[in-house]
Parts: C-alpha cells; sequence; structure tokens
C-alpha cells in the first residue's frame, strides 16, 4: 500500500470517527432535552432579557409546562451566537448587527422576534472639549467601537451622511471597557457605543454626544433561536416570547423600580441608568415585518460591500414562522 494511500485511509477513519462522535453527541443532547426539557438562555447584563431574568416570571410560565430555564451570561453578542451556533443554548438576545456576521459565518440561527428601535441612547462620543463638532470633523480621527456591532453600522451610516469614506477614519476595534479607558485618556478622538455605556459617559465625564442614531439607525434588539430548538419548541418560544414583552411592559410601567433594578446588576449610578431608561421603550413588535426585514437587510448589505463580511447574506430566510416553520 502507497504511503499516500495510507494517509487517505487514516484520514478517512478520522471523518469517520468525528462523524460518528458528532452523531453520537447531538443524540446525547437529544436524550438529555428529553429527559429534563429546558430552555438555555443566553443573555447581557445590558439588554432587556436580564429584566426577564431578574423578575423570575419566565420559570413560573414554564413550570407547568414541564420546562426550566437556565440563565447564562455573556459580555457581547458574537460570543452568546457562538454559542448558540454551537449548541450550547437554545436562545437568547442581540443587537442587530452580531446575527448578520454569525448568518455570514454559516450559522442556522433563526430571527424569532425583534424590539422596539432605541436608537435616541445610541451616539458618537467626543470630549468636552474636543474640536470634533460635527460628523464631518471625523476625518483623519482614530474612533473606538466594537467591531461587528450595532455602533459599527452606525459609524458608517453617520460617515456616509457626512459624505465621508470608512477609509478616511481609522478604527479602533474595542469592547466598551476597553473603549472607556481609551476615551478617557485620549488614546481615541471619539466613541460610538450605546446605553446604558452612552449615558454613563456623558453624566460621569467631560463628554457630549456629538451626534446619537436618529436618521441613522434603528438599533433593534433581536431574539434569536437555534434552528433546531426552534422548529422543536415553537410551542414554548411562543411562550418566551410572550413574557418578554410582559416584561417590557413592567419595565415602561415601572421605571424608577427598572432604574434601581439596573443600577445594582451594572454598578452604574442611578442618574445614568434613569437617562438611559428615558429615552428608550422596552418591547416586542407584533411581528418581524417586511420593513423591518428590509431594515437589517439594509445593514448585511452595507458590510458586505464594505467588505465586512465575506459574502451576501438573505437576512429573510432565516427568519422564522410560527406558522410555517414550528412544530404543528
Amino acid at each position: 500500500m502507497t504511503v499516500k494511500r495510507s494517509l487517505a485511509l487514516v484520514g478517512s477513519l478520522f471523518l469517520f470517527a468525528a462523524l460518528l462522535f458528532s452523531a453520537c453527541g447531538a443524540t446525547e443532547n437529544a436524550k438529555t432535552q428529553t429527559a429534563d426539557p429546558k430552555i438555555r438562555i443566553g443573555y447581557q447584563k445590558n439588554g432587556p432579557l436580564i429584566i426577564l431574568k431578574n423578575l423570575g416570571t419566565l420559570e413560573k410560565r414554564l413550570e407547568p409546562l414541564g420546562y426550566r430555564v437556565e440563565w447564562h451570561e455573556f459580555q457581547a453578542g458574537p460570543a452568546l451566537l457562538e454559542a448558540l451556533h454551537a449548541g450550547s443554548i437554545d436562545f437568547g438576545r442581540t443587537g442587530d448587527s452580531p446575527p448578520i456576521f454569525a448568518q455570514a459565518s454559516g450559522s442556522s440561527l433563526h430571527y424569532i422576534a425583534v424590539g422596539f428601535s432605541k436608537f435616541e441612547g445610541s451616539g458618537i462620543l467626543v470630549k468636552e472639549n474636543s474640536p470634533i463638532q460635527k460628523a464631518e470633523d471625523l476625518k483623519g480621527k482614530t474612533i473606538g467601537f466594537a467591531k461587528g456591532s450595532s455602533s459599527h453600522f452606525l459609524l458608517v451610516k453617520a460617515l456616509e451622511k457626512a459624505n465621508l469614506n470608512y477609509e478616511e477614519i481609522t478604527p479602533a476595534f474595542l469592547s466598551p471597557g476597553d473603549a472607556r479607558v481609551a476615551f478617557e485618556q485620549g488614546d481615541i478622538d471619539a466613541w460610538v457605543v450605546w446605553d446604558p455605556f452612552t449615558a454613563d459617559t456623558e453624566l460621569s465625564t467631560d463628554a457630549r454626544l456629538l451626534v446619537n442614531g436618529e436618521g441613522l439607525t434603528s438599533d433593534r434588539d433581536y431574539f434569536l433561536a437555534s434552528s433546531d430548538f426552534a422548529t422543536e419548541h415553537s410551542d414554548i418560544l411562543k411562550e418566551v416570547v410572550e413574557e418578554i414583552r410582559n416584561s417590557s411592559d413592567w419595565a415602561n410601567e415601572h421605571p424608577e423600580e427598572l432604574t434601581k433594578m439596573l443600577s445594582d446588576i451594572l454598578g452604574i449610578d442611578d442618574a445614568s441608568l434613569k437617562l438611559a431608561v428615558e429615552r428608550r421603550v422596552y418591547g416586542v413588535e407584533q411581528e418581524i415585518s417586511e420593513e423591518i426585514i428590509t431594515e437589517q437587510q439594509a445593514i448585511a448589505d452595507t458590510f458586505y460591500e464594505l467588505g465586512i463580511i465575506p459574502s451576501k447574506i438573505n437576512v429573510k430566510e432565516r427568519v422564522f414562522s410560527f406558522e410555517k416553520d414550528g412544530v404543528k
């Protein structure tokens, strides 16, 4: 037997073993889910799911249906969606851009529901004494933001409106925590971010909001599920979405209690959280309409045209329909 044939045989055996292991793993996961029905939810501390988690109403709603709720915390949307793709969680929430990057990377995620627009709390921050007075002044400047985030798209649109090209600024890809330090130390000229980080920086440092997201982006929350969970447990997802809607109503009706809750969780002062709460409305749209799909597709197309994602994607084909796609 030649060396080439031997290597091919060994490679085939490894591939067979990998496929067998993968199949066994999937079978074990299915058995576990059947024996111990649960929904594993990924959340971020600054998102609407933290409100649902703290109220504890979802657990009460799903208990009579025989389902447990497991909560898994993530620092950012991309990591949450990696876990969704890997099968470590079943459901989660991110901003508008992470699902686009995940889909472009081959994720089989499904869009389940969408939140209200919250553009007012997202924007571009500069120092109070900065010579940058308008978006046109960003030319040649170093700007910090999280790559692949809603802030990434907001910046692109702000530059476009100011007749600037993306190549005319120097991007600094930074998480909100690292960007805050860089901003305060003067290592970046501007910072693009979302609430409550925007509000906290506005009120606790010498910063001002150059522009917010008005006319640039809708900046929505998207609630997403793995393909398998969405198809096999659509009845449970309906219950989850309804409870997100209920917790959003509570948040809108109890701004003072919500401010205190988020302040305790995030370690951000009440004044900053009060500002963040006042300039957004929590909620879930009745459906992911054609208009919203077009919104999201425009973001995806922009990232593709700039060469930020490797391939063109079709957002609509990943939008879940409870009537068409769920188990009857």
